[in-house]
């Protein structure tokens, strides 16, 4: 056991004109299971950057550990996973391998079978578990569950359950639920650490808010309070100065004006302390403001119908004969292993240019707003992208704002934005769009837990007709009213 202490840390990237750390200080032990959480575009892949030494930075990291890095980036996608593998950890033995292929039931042939022909969900299976295998190495393992159905993201978290030493950066709560002993969270104005899982660590962040919440209305009370009151004292000080001219007694009335202004300024001082008590709260609270949806009303109860539908590559069906409608209401969530198609039929729906077999009938005049499963593409401004989608600017930059993007960002090229930003983009687009239907594949890519939360709310409270994949169980288990298996 050992420590990895930060102390001090300050960090902006070049040609930018705001820190993305200041004077952070903090240690975490190497046998913790570290969940790391925080609002998209906060710096939690910059802080596993800085561990890696990538960047010049103020203050000390000192650590007398390895670090290793997830996701692997593999020189030569077509060699041999055997090969990939001995170049991430070249001591291991071939019998270490096979063990630990096995814990995530990846079969060993796939050794012998060239890297880039794995799935995506294999690819992340065999490089955690070779990246495992380097003995005495901490692991910063960021965002594994993006290419994981619902079925391998519990096989991945009881892996990680059973090892230790590793931040793991996740914003799927079900996620790290199974997984982690520790939080790590980005906060608006610190970096704190807490003992337990994401739900206790986020029952007392909650807990705190509230608290704070109240002791903030109290304060501001109280200092309103005070300011009448000190105003008030004072009024009546300076009436009482002003009649000592022709007062009988002027050294009485000297003292109760005296006595007076002393009243004024303690009660002034009691409200300076109170603003400053007011200061020192709210600085970590979260906005999660209420979204608004406007769903198109339809003139038909269907709005679309798939009857034995096969999509197809070529000679190759990735999925068989599917068959389901989408009434008015609905909220249809595609599931299935990775690879078989969900994405496939959502692009189908969209008019996409696909092989496939079997009937899709889709409502004449219907409206659907799309949020495709990639966003790395996007660059320009905002006001550039929201004339090119057809959206008011304003409205649209209001949405991104209530969605956590701040202020300062909305004014950067797109290119520069986190992925998770990047996805923002795309939602807050669909968001600002009235459509009959909206199809979302995979929204929650690299999505922040808040940010998950207000759409599970929105949802609840519009009942837009949707069709979507998202393998976020608790988002899905929330959000969707059918789920059909692919």
């Amino acid at each position: 056991m050992s420590m990895i202490k930060v102390e001090g840390l300050t960090f902006a990237y070049p040609k930018s004109y705001d820190n993305i750390f200041e004077n952070v200080t903090f240690q975490i032990d190497t046998d913790w299971k570290l969940g790391f959480v925080g609002r998209n575009g906060r710096g939690k892949t910059t802080f596993l950057n800085l561990l890696l030494n990538k960047y010049e930075y103020g203050g000390r990291i000192i650590s007398s550990v390895e670090f290793d890095y997830f996701p692997y980036s593999v020189r030569d996608k077509k060699d041999l996973t055997i090969n990939v593998i001995s170049e991430v950890c070249p001591l291991a033995e071939e019998w270490e391998i096979y063990r630990e292929l096995s814990y995530l039931e990846v079969e060993g042939d796939v050794l012998f079978r060239v890297f880039e022909t794995l799935s995506k969900g294999e690819q992340t299976k065999v490089l955690l578990a070779a990246l495992f295998l380097n003995e005495g190495h901490f692991l910063l393992i960021d965002e594994p569950t993006n290419h994981l159905d619902i079925k391998a993201r519990e096989m991945v978290a009881s892996y990680l359950n059973s090892k230790k030493g590793f931040i793991l950066v996740s914003h799927d709560r079900r996620f790290l639920d199974s997984c982690v002993d520790h939080i790590l969270s980005i906060n608006r104005s610190d970096i704190e650490v807490q003992s337990g899982n994401f739900s206790s660590w986020m029952e007392n962040f909650e807990r705190r808010q509230a608290n704070e919440l109240a002791q903030n209305e109290r304060l501001k009370k109280d200092i309103k309070r005070l300011q009448t009151a000190a105003l008030r004292t004072g009024e009546w000080s300076e009436r009482v100065e002003k009649s000592k001219a022709g007062a009988y007694d002027k050294g009485y009335v000297g003292h109760k004006a005296a006595k007076m202004m002393k009243r004024s300024k303690a009660a002034e001082d009691r409200q300076n302390k109170a603003i400053e008590k007011k200061a020192e709260l709210l600085k970590n609270t979260e906005r999660a403001d209420d979204l608004k949806i406007i769903p198109l009303s339809y003139h038909s109860d269907r709005l679309l119908a798939l009857n034995n539908v096969a999509v197809s590559y070529g000679d190759r069906i990735v999925c068989d004969a599917v068959t389901f409608e989408v009434r008015q209401g609905d909220r249809i969530a595609l599931d299935g292993k990775n690879g078989c198609g969900k994405s496939s039929i959502l692009k189908l729906i969209m008019g996409e240019d696909i092989d496939y077999t079997g009937t899709v009938s889709i409502g004449s005049g219907l409206v659907i707003s799309y949020v495709p499963q990639d966003a790395s593409y996007l660059k320009g401004t905002l006001s550039e992208f929201a004339y090119n989608s057809n959206i008011e600017e304003s409205l649209f930059k209001a949405v991104l704002y209530q969605l956590g993007v701040e202020q300062i960002q909305l004014e950067k090229d797109i290119s520069g934005f986190s992925d998770g930003q990047k996805k923002k983009v795309l939602l807050a687009r669909s968001l600002c769009q009235s459509a009959n239907l909206y199809v979302w594949d995979e929204p929650l890519n690299f999505i922040d837990i808040y940010t998950r939360v207000q759409l599970e709310k929105l949802i609840e409270k519009f009942s837009p007709t949707m069709i979507f994949v998202e393998h976020d169980q608790m988002f899905r288990d929330n959000a969707a009213t059918k789920i059909i298996e692919i």
